[in-house]
């Protein structure tokens, strides 16, 4: 108690967090905005899919080294392909995402961002 010697503070701090939670419009349109600018500076590549035959980070750096992409973020569909996710989390500034990951930080901090037809279809729906 805090009468006593050594006792504790009568009224100490409380541990609480003051963060602010944007509303769900706001958050929607900087995801728009960032795809479009993505988009308008050329750093959007769409592909068919994201599947490779051998989980090897050497041949998924082939594919990467014909598309030139070297700092992109990859954003697939609902689920991520295992094989392409570990030959591709060896190799630095290369994320992928499924598409409940995307956002806005992710988008900005690579120059490339490279969806596949099925997160496009999901941005579509998202955004209807």
């Amino acid at each position: 108690v805090p009468q006593f010697r050594g006792g504790g503070r009568a009224f100490g701090p409380v541990v609480r967090s003051h963060a602010h939670d944007l509303p769900k419009k706001v958050r929607a349109l900087g995801l728009k905005h960032a795809l479009s600018a993505k988009a308008q500076d050329g750093g959007l590549i769409v592909i068919e899919n994201a599947d490779l035959k051998d989980a090897k980070t050497k041949a998924l750096l082939g594919h990467f080294s014909g598309l030139e992409i070297t700092n992109a973020l990859i954003i697939d569909g609902a689920e991520v392909n295992t094989g392409f996710a570990q030959a591709a989390r060896n190799i630095p500034h290369i994320d992928v995402l499924p598409i409940q990951g995307i956002n806005v930080y992710d988008i900005l901090r690579r120059q490339k961002l490279v969806l596949t037809k099925a997160a496009l279809d999901a941005l579509e729906a998202r955004f209807k």
